[in-house]
């Protein structure tokens, strides 16, 4: 049997920058990408703590210490800069593998700099 369980987890990030006129898309600075395991290209869910909305996209790669979380193409509708966002990603496991399995979780602090990981 296979499960789906949430990998990874970024919260208190917050909305930096949103550019309608692009085909779709998060862009998360690369060191937050990589200190929470996310791939370029990986499927993401977003949720905006502001508003309730949630959406499925993929990520792309900001500049590494930016602190930029940027909404691209339609899901830039689906919050303002400012916002507060969660960001998941998840993983298919076999059900023995999926016993151990451990959340990777990153607490980001003001302008998105990288404050606990778990």
């Amino acid at each position: 049997m296979h499960r789906t369980l949430c990998k990874s987890k970024i919260v208190n990030a917050v909305i930096t920058e949103k550019l309608l006129k692009y085909s779709g898309s998060i862009g998360i600075d690369e060191s937050i990408l990589m200190a929470s395991d996310i791939l370029i290209g990986e499927e993401v869910h977003v949720l905006n703590v502001n508003n309730g909305e949630r959406f499925s996209t993929y990520a792309i790669g900001e500049k590494p210490y930016s602190g930029k979380i940027v909404l691209y193409g339609p899901g830039a509708r689906k919050g303002e800069v400012g916002d507060e966002l969660i960001i998941l990603s998840y993983c298919l496991m076999e059900g023995k593998e999926s016993r151990d399995h451990k959340l990777r979780m990153i607490t980001l602090s003001k302008n998105n700099k990288l404050k606990s990981k778990k």
